[in-house]
C-alpha cells in the first residue's frame, strides 16, 4: 500500500524493487537514480526485510539523499554533481 501522500516529495520515477536484496538491490538501484537529473527524486518499493538497513547506509556512501522512508517505500533525491569528483566515484 501506498503512504499518504501529505508532505512527500514529488518522484520523477518510481521503481518497485520487488523482494530484491541488498546487493541486486543496490546494483540495480545506481543507474536508476544517475537517470535522473541532480535534485529529482526517486520513488523505490524495496520490499526485502533488509531495506531498512540498506537505503539509508547506500545513500550515505552515495551522498544521495533519503528525504522520506516508510518501508517498503523510499524517496531519494540524487545529489548535485560535484565537478572536483573523480570518476571513481560512487555518484
Amino acid at each position: 500500500m501506498m503512504p499518504p501522500m501529505v508532505n512527500l516529495p514529488p518522484a520523477a520515477a518510481t521503481w518497485d524493487a520487488g523482494d530484491l536484496g541488498c546487493g541486486d538491490l543496490v546494483m540495480l538501484l545506481r543507474p536508476r537514480v544517475l537517470a535522473l537529473a541532480p535534485g529529482e527524486v526517486l520513488h523505490v518499493v524495496a520490499r526485502d526485510p533488509g531495506a531498512p538497513a540498506d537505503m539509508p547506509a547506500w545513500c550515505g556512501l552515495t551522498g544521495h539523499a533519503l528525504v522520506h522512508a516508510d518501508h517498503p517505500h523510499y524517496f531519494i533525491r540524487r545529489r548535485a554533481i560535484d565537478p572536483s569528483a573523480s570518476p571513481t566515484n560512487l555518484e
